[in-house]
């Protein structure tokens, strides 16, 4: 049994599979992801099943899970993509923020030279000084 062979197995060992997302036996990190440990080297779950699975992931990017399960450790669930674009997909107050395109009071937002703003909440806040 070559090593390669030897660490899929012990990895499928870990699995568990169910409809979609591939759970993990152990306990997640304080982060929320699976944590694959083998002869005292500890990796991300993650990452050592697309690399088992898909192959070597490129190199600067970020996996992205597409399930939004942090714990899930299916290759088919994750994508190699920038940290840039992994941070904007996310739940994050910046990405929220990206995404949003009304004010607190409902108004379309401008793009300012620096920043998105309420034209419409700033006339009002300037006739009321």
């Amino acid at each position: 049994m070559t090593e390669r062979e030897a660490l899929r197995e012990a990895f499928e060992a870990r699995v568990i599979r169910r409809d979609g997302c591939w759970g993990w036996r152990n306990k997640p990190s304080f982060w929320g992801y699976s944590v694959f440990a083998l002869h005292r080297k500890k990796k991300m779950a993650h990452r050592v099943a697309y690399e088992l699975f898909r192959g070597p992931i490129p190199e600067g990017l970020d996996l992205d899970h597409l399930c939004r399960n942090r714990p899930c450790v299916n290759p088919e669930h994750l994508e190699p993509v920038t940290r840039a674009e992994n941070v904007m997909r996310g739940e994050g107050v910046c990405a929220r923020k990206a995404r949003q395109t009304k004010c607190i009071r409902g108004h379309e937002l401008s793009q300012g030279p620096k920043q998105r703003f309420c034209r419409t909440c700033t006339r009002e806040r300037e006739r009321r000084r």
